[in-house]
């Protein structure tokens, strides 16, 4: 229960970081359903840590890497577009 409310409390705190950003400048412009997703992706992140270290038995390190990889370029993806695809940004 603990190791679960100290993920909520990291994935509210890095999500304070475009609140406040966006209370502070124009260029910041989250919606709610921004909120929503990059709370999902790192909800879905901190899940996907906890079953690597829980089942894989060797090279956790490499593994936590490319799940971080893989959730990094998706946020980018969702951000800006830099593949072009149906779920790109602007």
């Amino acid at each position: 229960m603990r190791k679960l409310f100290l993920y909520l409390a990291s994935i509210f705190s890095l999500l304070m970081i475009p609140f406040i950003a966006s209370q502070r400048s124009d260029e910041v412009n989250w919606r709610a359903t921004d909120y929503l997703v990059a709370f999902i992706l790192l909800a879905l992140l901190f899940l996907g840590i906890e079953i690597i270290l829980k089942f894989v038995k060797n090279k956790k390190v490499l593994w936590i890497l490319i799940l971080c990889m893989a959730v990094a370029i998706l946020w980018i993806e969702l951000a800006v577009g830099l593949f072009n695809s149906p779920i790109a940004g602007s």
